[in-house]
């Protein structure tokens, strides 16, 4: 596997050629000497949880996949490294021998038989070692995002914008209906009733008294009269009524995440080579 074939890398599946599917790349290691890759972490456990190392010696790349002689077991339960590092000189001896090899030598065979030689295993690089300009150089300073560039890095950050945008919230509406309702109004009223008026026989009166017969039977009657409340209604305009509207300001928060780029110095073994 060259340094040319190390985009199409990161992209890739590693598939044991004995039971299928391990899992997919994480990190690509290079070789410091050859700068050919030589390790890289495959992606096992429940949602890819934990990572194991697995050499390039013998592998094959072919599309997205990564062809391995080891079995899928044999992988997952390789020595655990801390993948956001170099790996030390021990940690390395330490894999060579899980998985057979000898340092400098290729095996195809899980039982360690020795093939062709591959080269002196230097210190590994970390995960963003790639080659985007294809003219096969990854030095310091190398833009792992684009074009390599300057001696120096830019920090970026999102800003968040806040603004307001109008839309429609609801629709009033003015509805007339008729309600029924007791009213109840005190008036005064008046009637007549019967009073008897008596008189003495006066010398101014006498010749109304005198008028009549002796003895007589007589009736006199007198209308009576009253007053009774009535009720007239009539329909009159009380108001007018309409819809607008008006602003009414307040304060709403918002709140939405925003990512910013961090630079700090790693510092590594300068007797192992460059950390990339």
């Amino acid at each position: 596997m060259t340094e040319n074939q190390l985009s199409a890398l990161y992209d890739a599946t590693v598939v044991s050629e004995a039971d299928g599917k391990i899992g997919k790349v994480g990190t690509v290691y290079l070789d410091d000497d050859t700068q050919q890759p030589s390790w890289v972490t495959v992606k096992t456990g429940l949602f890819g949880s934990a990572e194991s190392f697995v050499p390039l010696a013998a592998a094959n790349l072919s599309g997205d996949e990564v062809r391995v002689s080891y079995s899928k077991d044999k992988v997952k339960d390789a020595p655990r490294m801390d993948t956001d590092s170099e790996l030390s000189p021990a940690e390395e001896d330490e894999l060579y021998r899980y998985y057979g090899l000898g340092r400098g030598a290729s095996t195809g065979t899980e039982t360690g038989t020795t093939g062709t030689a591959a080269g002196t295993a230097g210190t590994a690089g970390v995960r963003g070692d790639r080659d985007p300009d294809g003219d096969g150089h990854i030095g310091r300073g190398h833009d792992t995002s684009g074009p390599n560039t300057d001696d120096a890095m830019t920090r970026s950050e999102e800003r968040v914008n806040v603004g307001t945008q109008q839309r429609e919230s609801g629709v009033a509406r003015l509805r007339k209906h008729i309600v029924t309702e007791r009213v109840s109004q005190e008036v005064p009223v008046s009637h007549e009733e019967a009073v008897v008026n008596r008189e003495p026989i006066t010398d101014a009166n006498r010749g109304d008294a005198l008028s009549g017969g002796d003895l007589t039977e007589e009736e006199h009657e007198v209308t009576l009269h009253e007053e009774r409340a009535v009720v007239n209604k009539e329909t009159v305009p009380v108001e007018r009524v309409s819809l607008g509207t008006q602003t009414v300001q307040e304060t709403e928060t918002v709140s939405t995440d925003a990512r910013r780029e961090e630079i700090e110095v790693v510092e590594g073994d300068t007797t192992r080579g460059d950390r990339r």
